[in-house]
């Protein structure tokens, strides 16, 4: 059994129902209000996922925020690392710095493509891929070395993580990535947006043979708008139930534009109290980018 490094991993091993969410650096810099809302989100949830250049778009390096977090807030960060922007020697030197500044939970991911961020004429890198970042991550825990076999002084103390997408069809191909991370050796699965909890359930079916943790993916929408755009343009295929649309839209007929994320703060809760009754999922991971004051409601909604 491998060492437990972190207060995520002590709780998701321990079968304790675990919430996690998640702040976008920002294109700023500016940390006060990256502080403000772990602050908030605190004694809410385990852990903070802070992410890299989401939707290829430039923010500021995560590495920083995350050590923030931890420090100023006294939340875990989850440090989020693509392989679109970096040659491995940058991410080596990343992981090095992380492991130095304390920061003990990874989560290792491919990246979207630069064409859909907002430096489409940046190259893309892609190195290594999420696996291969993986194999990178246990090489430095469990070796001490990086990919070629250099040693490194002192110790590096991470719990690696992995995206999954449980709206990916046909699904069998996602599990079989999935599959081939989990020989390399990954601690937790984090999910992209699930909305219908019947996609939830069967993705919790197909992997509960890794026995590994896994967090489910909550995203409240706070606008029609907001909701199309999962459905018709999100990468990977989000699938929102008719039945749901049509509890969104009678908000915003009946009550207007803030009905609709009251009404998605109740779905979510409604999804998280499903999944908590009924599955063997781990826990959510709640992604409410730009409004993250709701993810307070949302928890305690679903409690």
């Amino acid at each position: 059994m491998r060492k437990i490094y972190s207060k995520l991993m002590e709780n998701l091993l321990s079968g304790k129902f675990v919430y996690t969410a998640e702040i976008e650096a920002g294109k700023t810099t500016n940390l006060e209000e990256i502080v403000e809302k772990g602050k908030m989100l605190k004694n809410y949830v385990t852990a903070i996922n802070v992410t890299d250049n989401p939707g290829a778009c430039a923010h500021m390096n995560p590495l920083i925020p995350s050590y923030v977090i931890q420090r100023d807030v006294g939340v875990e960060s989850v440090y989020q690392i693509t392989c679109r922007d970096r040659n491995r020697l940058a991410i080596i030197s990343d992981l090095l710095a992380a492991a130095a500044l304390g920061i003990r939970n990874v989560l290792a991911i491919t990246g979207d493509h630069v064409i859909f961020g907002d430096n489409p004429e940046a190259k893309p890198v892609f190195d290594l891929d999420s696996a291969t970042l993986v194999y990178l991550i246990r090489k430095m825990v469990d070796e001490g070395v990086d990919l070629a076999g250099n040693k490194i002084e002192g110790e590096v103390k991470f719990h690696v993580g992995i995206a999954a997408n449980p709206n990916a069809v046909p699904l069998e191909l996602e599990i079989l990535k999935i599959a081939r991370k989990v020989k390399l050796g990954i601690d937790f699965i984090q999910t992209q947006c699930v909305f219908d909890i019947d996609v939830a359930k069967e993705f919790l079916r197909e992997v509960r043979k890794f026995n590994i943790p896994v967090l489910i993916g909550i995203c409240p929408v706070r606008s029609i708008g907001m909701m199309k755009w999962y459905i018709k343009e999100c990468p990977g295929g989000i699938k929102i139930p008719a039945d749901m649309q049509e509890r969104l839209i009678a908000a915003r007929k009946q009550k207007g534009k803030k009905a609709v994320l009251e009404k998605s703060i109740e779905i979510s809760a409604e999804l998280i109290k499903e999944l908590r009754k009924t599955t063997n999922a781990a826990g959510v991971h709640i992604m409410a980018i730009g409004f993250e004051h709701v993810i307070p409601k949302i928890i305690e909604h679903s409690s």
